[in-house]
């Protein structure tokens, strides 16, 4: 999957080097961040997007105590709180509605220095999804970029993988602008729609806009999937050295990946997803074919906003409720949104 060019510059780097050369790469883009925030953050270019609906889309994922996904459930067995009161569910389509699915791939130097074990193991996820589904990858370091538009056909997003060109120079990684606007893209798409983040966290964006976006996966119906790709750099191989213990590690890279697997944790839990950090090539395989699963057993439901008082509104999903067949399942994992913005009056 590899092209040519990555491949060729890759070879200046013996394997022993990379991840030495990739924690370098991140520690050079966060200082050149701590140098130009005083500048950033005056620019608050991201703020909330308050934007009311009449009508409120809710995707919702149920797993049991095994983490198997519950099947075969119908509109009478969920029940919906809009702070707290019962709403009723006025629409409602299984899980065998088509997905789409937008692949957010960070395209730094870190992540061009890698073997690319995540994107080989991508194939599980596009191989896992249904035929009807659509799938969009698009690129982002500095700003987001599209490489492909939705499409049923997996075989442009699997040569898109291919052909990924990453910025090698130790810029700006724009997580949360470029996240805030891929939402955007999405506004006025219909459907299920879902993110699947392959991202290191790291994050330069201005800390305001970093929660801004916190706010907006909130009130949004658009779930993220972040996969961590800093797991192959947390034990590099001295060069020439033994392998040093974990008391031995410098407290700047650990306390640097430390934030940026909280930043993938807030990403996913405000958007009602999750977040994988897989280690190896397998790890890789096995968190790409559970999203396939997860964005293929996704359930859609929707209800009219009881008030429209302009204010944001907490929803509660819960599955087989007291008055429907069976007992309520508090041993079920329910992912969902977790807020909207009610209409003005």
């Amino acid at each position: 999957m590899k092209n040519s060019s990555n491949s060729a510059a890759k070879s200046f780097f013996p394997p022993q080097w990379r991840a030495t050369v990739v924690l370098l790469a991140l520690l050079l883009v966060c200082a050149a961040f701590t140098l130009a925030r005083g500048q950033q953050e005056s620019q608050n270019t991201n703020e909330i997007i308050r934007r009311s609906v009449n009508r409120v889309d809710v995707g919702v994922i149920v797993t049991d105590s095994r983490g198997q996904f519950v099947e075969d459930l119908h509109r009478e067995d969920f029940s919906v709180l809009d702070n707290g009161a019962m709403q009723p569910v006025t629409d409602f389509a299984a899980i065998e509605e088509p997905a789409q699915i937008l692949l957010l791939i960070e395209a730094g130097p870190a992540v061009y220095l890698l073997e690319g074990s995540h994107l080989q193991a991508a194939y599980a996820l596009l191989n896992g999804l249904s035929a009807n589904d659509r799938v969009a990858v698009v690129k982002y370091a500095e700003a987001p970029q599209a490489i492909t538009d939705f499409s049923a056909d997996k075989g442009i997003a699997s040569a898109a993988l291919e052909d990924l060109r990453f910025n090698l120079g130790f810029g700006s990684l724009n997580l949360s602008s470029s996240l805030a606007t891929v939402l955007e893209w999405l506004a006025k798409l219909q459907g299920k729609k879902t993110i699947v983040l392959l991202s290191t966290g790291v994050d330069t964006s201005p800390p305001e806009t970093a929660q801004a976006l916190l706010q907006n996966l909130r009130l949004r119906g658009v779930r993220v999937l972040a996969v961590s790709l800093a797991g192959e750099l947390r034990n590099p191989q001295p060069i020439g050295k033994k392998k040093k213990s974990s008391a031995d590690k410098p407290t700047e890279i650990s306390l640097q990946f430390d934030r940026a697997d909280q930043v993938l944790k807030e990403i996913a839990e405000a958007a009602g997803g999750r977040a994988y950090f897989p280690k190896s090539a397998a790890e890789f395989s096995a968190a790409y074919t559970e999203i396939a699963q997860l964005v293929r057993h996704e359930y859609s439901l929707a209800f009219a906003p009881p008030a429209r008082d302009n204010t944001i509104h907490t929803i509660e999903v819960h599955v087989r409720p007291e008055n429907a067949t069976g007992p309520l399942q508090s041993n079920y994992r329910v992912d969902h949104r977790r807020a909207y913005l009610a209409p003005a009056p």
